[in-house]
């Protein structure tokens, strides 16, 4: 059986590489893998890590680049790679431009869509943007449904997908996670391995969603920064995005204070080791909200909705929003109820248990049988 696996963003490659990795391993299995490298630089680390050495790499990324340029280069690149090798099914995964555009290239060529993390919903088109309708338009085009939890599978059964073709598998997130934390970890960087993480509560920041540039990212580091002022044992470390407008805002209200640390962009694994060290994290990044579950990790979501409302039932995320009070409050609460800190932490991941890749790989031989 000949699989192709389409990726092209570090948070999609994160995701796919322990697939990849499966699917190499399996004697029954021919791997072709297709990056479209719509993050460049991101995507080569995690490439590198997982040793993950791509058949096809369509390079499109360009500076400044639009949704509908990486849309259509996308199309045009990944229908090209079809053709060649005529797989007997195109895997994407999640939410991106090349997750659609690529399976909308299978489908113009007829050949099935397999969809990774498939069922996520906001219930607000524009929001995450262009993910959510991303996600929505995949769905309809995919023949067969990898979905991580029972959450996901109602919701594209509520869509009228067929039961038969969808798969509740876990998230592969959590496969990925366990092969990069280590004890004894040390970061490049030397003012992450100074930080007394025991001792202090170190809060891990990301924001860089498009829907929270403008007011709602000057209430959230206005907040952040407050709650450092307010709290000496806490600690903020932001591997603030290479956005300008993200950077612009950070500068205003997160640069000269000695407890909180700008530092650049993080490979996976060191960001993955940095999360299992931190105290909490907070953030506007869908993937995260799974990740430090896993972990044991409580998470401020800085976003007004979630298409991962598992986490929020189960309690591992608190959804704060993006006003500058209602943040303060609820990170504040963690840093000072150490009940509510520890129900939080020790709630139950709702993402699997690390053998999501399995479960993929034997539904595709059963898929396969049944053609």
């Amino acid at each position: 059986m000949k699989v192709m696996t389409l990726f092209g963003t570090r948070p999609e490659a994160i995701k796919m590489a322990p697939l990849v990795k499966a699917l190499e391993m399996d004697p029954e299995m021919v791997s072709v893998v297709c990056v479209t490298a719509q993050h460049r630089q991101m995507l080569d680390q995690v490439l590198e890590l997982f040793d993950i050495k791509p058949d096809y790499d369509l390079n499109i990324m360009k500076s400044g680049q639009s949704l509908s340029e990486i849309t259509s280069r996308v199309l045009m690149g990944v229908e090209d790679v079809i053709s060649k090798e005529k797989p007997d099914i195109v895997l994407v995964h999640g939410d991106t431009s090349t997750t659609f555009s690529g399976a909308m290239a299978a489908f113009y060529q007829q050949i099935p869509v397999g969809h990774v993390e498939a069922g996520l919903r906001s219930g607000n088109m524009y929001s995450p943007y262009p993910e959510e309708m991303n996600r929505l338009l995949t769905s309809r085009l995919a023949q067969i449904h990898f979905a991580a939890t029972q959450g996901n599978v109602d919701n594209l059964l509520k869509e009228g997908i067929n039961p038969q073709t969808i798969v509740k598998t876990g998230n592969t997130v959590i496969d990925a996670l366990k092969n990069v934390i280590k004890e004894s970890y040390v970061f490049e960087d030397e003012r992450l391995n100074k930080i007394d993480y025991k001792n202090n509560k170190v809060i891990l920041l990301t924001a860089h969603r498009r829907e929270n540039l403008g007011e709602p990212m000057e209430n959230i580091f206005g907040a952040i920064r407050k709650l450092v002022e307010d709290f000496e044992d806490v600690i903020l470390i932001f591997p603030w995005h290479l956005n300008p407008a993200v950077r612009n805002v950070a500068e205003k209200h997160l640069s000269g204070h000695d407890r909180i640390h700008l530092i650049e962009p993080l490979e996976y694994e060191a960001f993955a080791n940095l999360q299992s060290k931190s105290y909490l994290i907070m953030t506007d990044s869908g993937g995260i909200q799974e990740e430090a579950p896993a972990l044991g990790k409580p998470v401020v979501v800085l976003r007004t909705e979630t298409e991962r409302p598992e986490a929020v039932a189960a309690g591992t995320v608190v959804i704060a929003g993006v006003e500058f009070e209602a943040i303060y409050d609820v990170t504040k609460r963690l840093i000072v109820d150490q009940s509510a800190y520890e129900k939080m932490a020790e709630a139950v991941n709702p993402y699997g248990d690390g053998h999501a890749c399995e479960r993929i790989v034997s539904a595709l031989k059963v898929w396969k049988k049944s053609k």
